[in-house]
């Protein structure tokens, strides 16, 4: 029977999300406001086919854990310590401002005190899984006001030690309020743990679960990693997230990051919605119904004081009113661990029942807010900041050419010679307005989007150029392309050995950028030095022989440092030996 309920409930989960989330998507409302939507509609307010989501909350929010992990593998500690600054000035800042505000207002309205303060700290606190999610979904997490964003949610994930001490610090019960150094010592000891840990000896434990060359092996253990950092950070008092982002930035440098990263996002992106459906479901909409004006004003009120405050404070450290904005809109709402903060504070007996499930409710609603104001961000703040929407494509050539830079200008160049008609896209609006100038019909749009190449009529194409800058969007553009269209020609770039590597494990032929014109280079170099045309050309011919074959070899043990060392320097011993013998060949048939 367990089993059947706990199979009608995933049905539920599965069926409210693919029938809400698309048409949220269409309508550009976002996915997270989908996810919401849905989970307000089948919890137990509404159609009651969910009867507990505190049960499936507890379980998702590993998804948020999962996002931070994958986050920190996409930073190297050297990019972390960058962000000193914004971290430790603007998060510090924010996590102290808005508290203190907070409080003060509250008391103002009338609450004591440690009701104030209860509510300045939940306050303080962001969605780490909305703001980034949707930074993420709008390709703006790399912009100053999307760093600037990352930076306070990590700082406020660094203040939950010091909120939790003031919470036991305001407590009725004054046995709580004694500063634990024990707590304190073990949480360091932890850290410093999987500091060690992940420098030394979890790279080896992942190079012998890679080599059994068993994917769901490598599933598992990436998931148990997680875990695992998750459970040791969480028994010291410190939050999970926290925990795997630092073992993802430790994790950033090594062989494995593209492997955990393609291993982990399926589940992360399963996990972060179902983490919105069960916040949607907490939603009491009979507390709004009898109390509609409070509730919706109170969150209204919160929102606008936040934005004032992030506004501020983004002024202050000199961004722009585009990036302003967007932290603004980013950090808006009440975050997931305010129901943390006020729940420890109503088992304390600091805030009184009646209170708490107002402040359950404010938090719900604010983070409904959150995608409307990011929607309006997006479809008016950013025009008026000097931003464009991408341009209507409006023709279907057999050919497309995703960035149409220095290199896919060549490739067009040679089609058009032929007679060839190509679709051009390039997401740098400069380059676009420059190509315009020279007559090149280029349209500005993100060639990694779905909806972009379908409307450029890929699914008629007979060949897609990947020439794009970036070698992430490059994979994300190949495996996309080879998931939906595993017929259509494709030709791409690759920028260096390691992406070609990982271009070719996904089914593609790259071609290295730098690659053949070094060899007209190194032909140059001989010719020189003294050496003929004949023997430079076969110098060169066998070079490049042997450089492919190396670059296949070495697919099969890129996660080995030592063997590929190993393998380097025998290639480079191989080739002097052969090139020895070939040219010794040469000289003897020209002196017979």
């Amino acid at each position: 029977m367990g089993t059947s309920n706990f199979l009608i409930q995933t049905m539920i989960y599965l069926s409210s999300a693919i029938l809400l989330v698309p048409i949220f998507k269409r309508l550009g409302l976002g996915s997270v406001l989908g996810y919401l939507i849905a989970g307000i509609l089948i919890g137990p307010y509404a159609l009651k086919l969910i009867p507990d989501p505190e049960h499936v909350l507890h379980f998702a929010e590993f998804g948020v854990v999962l996002m931070l992990f994958l986050i920190g593998l996409e930073l190297e500690s050297q990019k972390v310590w960058e962000l000193r600054k914004i971290l430790l000035g603007l998060g510090g800042l924010q996590v102290v401002s808005t508290l203190g505000l907070i409080a003060i207002i509250a008391h103002m309205m009338h609450f004591s005190w440690p009701v104030a303060i209860v509510i300045g700290m939940g306050v303080t606190m962001s969605s780490t899984a909305i703001g980034l999610t949707a930074l993420a979904e709008k390709k703006q997490l790399s912009t100053h006001g999307g760093q600037a964003s990352f930076a306070t949610l990590l700082f406020q994930d660094l203040s939950v030690i010091p909120l939790f001490m003031l919470l036991a610090f305001i407590a009725p019960d004054s046995g709580q309020s004694s500063f634990d150094v024990w707590a304190v010592a073990k949480a360091l000891a932890v850290i410093a743990a999987i500091i060690v840990a992940s420098r030394t000896l979890l790279r080896s434990i992942m190079r012998i679960v890679a080599q059994t060359e068993i994917r769901e092996i490598f599933v598992a253990f990436s998931l148990l990693l997680v875990i695992g950092v998750s459970l040791a950070m969480q028994s010291v008092g410190l939050s999970m997230a926290l925990g795997t982002f630092l073992a993802g930035v430790l994790l950033a440098d090594s062989e494995y990051r593209y492997e955990l990263r393609l291993d982990i996002e399926p589940v992360k992106g399963l996990l972060l919605g179902l983490f919105f459906i069960a916040v949607g479901m907490s939603v009491d909409l009979s507390l709004l119904a009898n109390s509609p004006l409070m509730i919706f004003g109170l969150a209204l009120l919160v929102v606008l004081v936040k934005i004032t405050i992030l506004l501020g404070l983004a002024y202050v450290f000199k961004y722009s009113l585009r990036d302003g904005l967007l932290y603004g809109a980013a950090l808006s709402q009440i975050g997931e661990f305010a129901f943390v903060i006020f729940g420890i504070a109503f088992t304390q007996n600091t805030i009184p029942r009646e209170i708490y499930n107002v402040l359950n409710a404010i938090v719900a609603v604010s983070m409904l807010i959150t995608p409307i104001l990011l929607l309006l961000y997006d479809r008016f703040l950013t025009l008026q900041c000097g931003e464009r929407p991408k341009d209507n494509i409006e023709e279907n050539n057999s050919v497309i050419i995703a960035g149409f830079g220095r290199f896919g200008q060549i490739v067009g160049r040679v089609l058009l010679a032929k007679g060839i008609a190509a679709t051009l896209i390039d997401n740098d609006p400069n380059q676009v307005d420059l190509m315009r100038k020279f007559k090149w019909r280029c349209y500005y749009g993100d060639a990694s989007r779905l909806d972009l190449l379908e409307e450029a009529g890929i699914a008629t194409a007979k060949l897609l150029v990947i020439s794009v800058n970036d070698p992430v969007a490059a994979l994300h553009i190949g495996k996309l392309v080879r998931e939906r269209w595993p017929t259509l020609a494709v030709v791409t770039r690759a920028r260096s050995r390691t992406d070609a590597f990982d271009l070719l494990d996904i089914g593609l032929d790259p071609i290295r950028e730098t690659f053949y014109s070094s060899l007209v280079a190194a032909k140059q170099a001989l010719l020189a030095l003294g050496e003929t045309p004949t023997s430079a050309a076969k110098i060169i011919k066998h070079f490049e022989r042997h450089d492919i074959e190396q670059i296949e070899s070495a697919r099969t043990i890129k996660h080995d440092m030592n063997a590929l060392l190993s393998m380097s320097e025998k290639g480079r011993q191989d080739l002097k030996d052969l090139l020895a013998l070939e040219l010794g060949e040469a000289g003897k048939s020209s002196g017979n």
